[in-house]
């Protein structure tokens, strides 16, 4: 029942293996920026194109398999799920309305001449024959709407996970909070606090490995139970989930207080994020060519990435 060990998702993994490591943090912060950003308004290549440099780079960052084992296979089925969820739902209808007009008195004006008349190309590419129904199977029905809507939603979804995990689970918490404060320097002569969002984004960094731990705790608490969830029904299935959720919600409220009392003892003094230096060390070669692969992949999204 251990299974923050099984899917280490967004907890720092100690080591000195892979090259990921000795990459700058600022340009692995740049990097997931970039698989964050880039698919918006991107087509489906695009998108597939992200999922596959995804495993390529889980597969060769040099990071031991065995913390992929569980948790890629874990998400990709996650993935394929949600999105067969939304290709089977209802996409790309319109709703008819009527026309407030009696049809006799409305008057077409001749439409113009198709692009084909004057020697352009119209559809660069087509994916099935047009006219045709959609897929029907039984009750349910899959349109190239529908199909494209499943292809953004499981690609996101893998996308947007696995980019940030892999960030938090190869650089330490001070790191990325130094990282922050640096990027967020210039914006301190505006008066923004940007040491107080530096220690805002450590605490919740910090924060995040006890709420994973609250909820394995009443995991196995209800596991040890053997509650059986066909007898208790509806009603007793949905107390018990109120009453997991409330437990959980106590229990991070108890782990904030315990931690504003803790920094409260020691006089609420803020170290600057920008005083934690990166204790990795970094190589240059593997910085140049973090630098100039992300230059060429903005630039590549840029002429071919669109939708």
């Amino acid at each position: 029942m251990d299974w923050l060990r099984q899917l280490p998702m967004g907890q720092y993994v100690d080591g000195d293996r892979g090259w990921i490591r000795r990459v700058d943090v600022r340009l692995k912060l740049g990097w997931t920026l970039a698989f964050l950003i880039t698919p918006i308004l991107a087509n489906g290549a695009w998108r597939i194109g992200l999922v596959g440099l995804l495993l390529l780079l889980t597969a060769f960052c040099g990071l031991p398999w065995l913390l992929w084992r569980r948790l890629v296979p874990w998400l990709l089925a996650v993935s394929c799920f949600m999105g067969a969820v939304f290709l089977v739902i209802p996409s790309g209808f319109t709703v008819h309305q009527t026309p407030q007009r009696p049809s006799e008195e409305v008057r077409l004006l001749p439409a113009d001449a198709p692009r084909s008349a004057a020697g352009e190309r119209w559809q660069l590419w087509q994916g099935g024959p047009v006219g045709r129904p959609p897929l029907q199977l039984g009750p349910l029905a899959i349109n190239r709407a529908s199909l494209d809507l499943a292809l953004r939603s499981g690609t996101l979804l893998f996308t947007l996970v696995h980019s940030a995990n892999l960030l938090l689970i190869s650089t330490p918490a001070e790191d990325l909070a130094w990282a922050f404060a640096w990027i967020l320097r210039p914006l301190r002569r505006l008066g923004i606090p940007t040491t107080e969002l530096g220690f805002m984004l450590l605490l919740s960094l910090r924060f995040l490995p006890l709420v994973q731990e609250e909820l394995q705790n009443l995991l196995r608490a209800l596991a040890t139970r053997s509650f059986q969830l066909r007898q208790l029904g509806l009603k007793g299935g949905l107390a018990l989930l109120l009453g997991l959720g409330e437990r959980l919600l106590a229990n991070l409220l108890l782990r904030s207080e315990q931690g504003a009392e803790a920094l409260m003892a020691r006089g609420g003094q803020l170290l600057p994020p920008l005083a934690l230096r990166p204790r990795t060390p970094t190589a240059g070669l593997s910085n140049g060519c973090a630098l100039v692969l992300l230059v060429l992949f903005v630039a590549l999204r840029w002429q071919v990435g669109w939708s």
